[in-house]
């Protein structure tokens, strides 16, 4: 009888230190929408012309405060040469050129991110935290079908985030970001009247300069998967 009741006690002990241990999973995944907007030649304030944006959005979890991120988004930009106080040449005299434009563009990417605080829901030995700021960069590809011409191009996204462990397995978050491009074309839709990837006429003098860019500010929600199991010590 009393071996029993020692077994029980062991038993409910185990039971009581495996709940308390926090659970790790290998990944995320899940969806985000809210807004994007370009920087260019046609657009030189954050936040302007703020178009739809949202795709899927997954994580490889290295450990409490690193993963990989992918993505892919899709979203609206647009703009126009009346924001900005740039006067562009014309192909008639005393007429300063105007441009408009409004596209969609594709961008598959993956980004490094790093956490301030070790994340996770906060309970067991670790001392993780539901709430956590974050960095985050890396490579990816843009691309921006027709009018005009398609666009391909690289992409090198930056951006801050926070995320928090609404469930045990439920993650949310806000994050902006900045795309910068290798092209200068993603304000050109049209072939006719001014030209915004060489508003002058003349090549660009630089790799670094005079390159579009886009924007996502982005609310999403992903769910872990595949826990981490983990051997019990042998004592």
């Amino acid at each position: 009888m009393l071996k029993n009741v020692v077994t029980a006690l062991l038993a409910w002990a185990v039971a009581q230190t495996a709940t308390a241990q926090e659970l790790e999973y290998k990944m995320e995944l899940g969806g985000a929408l809210g807004g994007t907007f370009y920087i260019g030649d046609a657009n030189a304030a954050l936040f302007n012309n703020m178009g739809l944006a949202g795709g899927a959005k997954a994580a490889y979890i290295f450990n409490p405060r690193m993963s990989l991120n992918a993505n892919l988004f899709l979203g609206k930009i647009s703009g126009s040469t009346d924001d900005v106080d740039t006067v562009y040449p014309s192909e008639t005299k005393g007429t300063p050129g105007t441009a408009r434009f409004s596209r969609t563009v594709v961008d598959l990417g993956a980004q490094f991110a790093y956490n301030f605080f070790a994340y996770g829901t906060g309970k067991g030995y670790k001392g993780t935290h539901k709430l956590t700021p974050y960095i985050m960069g890396g490579a990816g590809f843009t691309y921006a079908p027709s009018p005009a011409e398609d666009v391909f191009t690289l992409n090198f996204p930056l951006g801050i985030g926070v995320k928090y462990k609404w469930r045990e397995r439920v993650n949310v978050g806000i994050e902006w970001s900045m795309r910068l491009t290798w092209t200068d074309k993603l304000d050109v839709t049209s072939k006719e009247g001014l030209q915004l990837d060489k508003p002058y006429g003349l090549e660009n003098g630089s790799i670094f300069k005079n390159r579009d860019g886009y924007s996502y500010t982005l609310l999403y929600v992903t769910y872990d998967l595949f826990p981490k199991y983990r051997k019990c010590n042998n004592f």
